[in-house]
């Protein structure tokens, strides 16, 4: 059984649900978030521009289930893929940051 009296933050809370940085689960953890936040961005442009998840795939040169499953954090995406559905296809620019 975990142990929750002393988490004082967040990141308590993720620590001990999902490890320390640099563990595997805690890997495992960060990438399924970055995902589905990736997800749920693609997902909210996409709507805001209008557009199907088969328009936007014909624009960007892809198909409609794998639109579909970028936004249901189901597919692994180059970052090549994704600066050209947002760029091309939703005319959104893209930063990256490294923290």
């Amino acid at each position: 059984m975990k142990n929750y009296q002393n988490i004082k933050s967040f990141d308590d809370l993720i620590e001990v649900e999902h490890g320390k940085l640099g563990t595997e689960s805690r890997n495992q953890f960060e990438e399924k978030s970055q995902m589905f936040i990736i997800s749920e961005m693609l997902k909210e442009a996409r709507k805001q521009a209008n557009l199907t998840q088969e328009q936007l795939a014909d624009r960007t040169g892809t198909k409609k289930s794998y639109i579909s499953k970028l936004e249901n954090g189901k597919g692994n995406v180059q970052l090549s893929t994704l600066i050209r559905i947002f760029e091309i296809g939703l005319n959104k620019r893209v930063g990256l940051t490294f923290l």
